[in-house]
């Protein structure tokens, strides 16, 4: 499995944002879902080594996030709601500098590869300060898959984005998550349906479902996603 959580316990003075969550991640799309502050981007924030855990342990790609926050790094992607980009570089100019970050080799020909997969072609010359936010979004999502990690981390990547963006950026979360470990956190539960193979639900800091998405549906009379969501979480 290229994700491990093994009872990840996140404490802020005397709050309680993740309680002893555990589970696995193996090669595709998880889509990791839950109210406002159910603990979510601290969970991904761990992950991805941004912040320590208080106790309980993970592991990327065999690499403990304690232990080996370096290693972890290199084989992560991640996209944080945030999105915080250099808005006075240039697209193009950016992903130069994110690749350079990574000593990546060949770098030109990933950066026009991943470009196009993006669907930044057309605006790869403006400054991203001058990019609409869903174009920015696209930005934030290229320079996390840039350097071809095998953990994508995506904190609502297709936010910001029209109709006809939505349908390209998650055909490329679909097509990456063939080869990829994947977890795509959204409230957008129609893209949880389209792109997600496996499904946790996180409320309160704990986990209150991990299922396949045909399985969760089979134990609850074969309700929509969205009112399974409110029931587990609306206690």
């Amino acid at each position: 499995m290229s994700i491990v959580v093994d009872a990840l316990t996140k404490v802020y003075g005397q709050q309680k944002a993740v309680d002893g969550i555990s589970f696995k991640a193996g090669v595709g799309v998880l889509g990791f879902l839950g109210p406002n502050g159910a603990g979510k981007s601290t969970t991904m924030k761990m992950l991805t080594c941004f912040i320590p855990q208080t106790s309980g342990m993970a592991s990327v790609c065999g690499f403990n996030i304690s232990k080996a926050p370096l290693s972890v790094k290199r084989n992560i992607g991640y996209l944080p709601e945030s999105n915080p980009l250099y808005t006075d570089m240039y697209v193009k100019e950016s992903m130069a500098f994110v690749a350079g970050i990574h000593g990546m080799k060949d770098a030109d020909k990933r950066i026009t590869e991943v470009i196009e997969e993006t669907g930044l072609g057309p605006e790869q010359h403006k400054k991203i300060g001058q990019l609409s936010k869903g174009y920015r979004q696209r930005v934030g999502l290229a320079q996390a898959i840039l350097h071809n990690p095998q953990v994508l981390i995506l904190d609502e990547p297709t936010s910001g984005l029209d109709p006809n963006q939505l349908v390209g950026i998650r055909q490329l979360i679909t097509d990456l998550g063939k080869t990829k470990t994947i977890i795509l956190s959204t409230h957008i539960m129609q893209e949880v349906e389209a792109v997600c193979s496996q499904v946790i639900i996180i409320n309160k800091g704990v986990i209150v479902a991990n299922d396949s998405l045909q399985s969760l549906r089979a134990k609850n009379a074969d309700k929509t996603l969205e009112n399974i969501f409110i029931e587990l979480t609306n206690v």
